[in-house]
């Protein structure tokens, strides 16, 4: 039998949080694939048009980088593959050469607008504690 330590309670905790992440990422996957998109996908999306509220507003990938569960290399495929779909636009950043701005396109807001209530849906469902 175990012994009820603080760190086995937090080592519980953490596997539990990991659980939640793993499922509801899956449940965030099932229901957008329809729409083409996977949870990574969307959340790249969904922080474009939280930081992006108007047409040609742009952000830097950089400030991405932090926010997403990716590495910065698999960040610049996904975006590389949204770009490809037509759902957003990457260009230079003219004050640092080194710097790379993305902007969700028409269709990038449209199908961010779509799949949003279907997101929120899964992550009340899953998160209702």
């Amino acid at each position: 039998m175990a012994v009820d330590t603080a760190e086995a309670r937090l080592e519980e905790r953490w596997r539990d949080i990991l659980s939640v992440h793993a499922r509801t990422m899956c449940e965030i996957d099932r229901v957008l694939h329809p729409h083409g998109l996977g949870a990574s996908d969307f959340e790249v999306l969904d922080m474009l048009a939280s930081e992006s509220t108007g047409e040609g507003d742009h952000c830097r990938v950089q400030n991405l980088v932090g926010r997403v569960h990716l590495s910065q290399s698999a960040l610049s495929r996904l975006i590389g593959r949204l770009e490809k779909d037509g759902l957003v636009e990457r260009s230079m950043c003219v004050e640092d050469r080194r710097g790379v701005w993305v902007a969700l396109t028409r269709k990038g807001r449209d199908l961010h607008s779509e799949a949003l209530p279907l997101q929120r849906q899964v992550l009340a469902l899953m998160l209702a504690g």
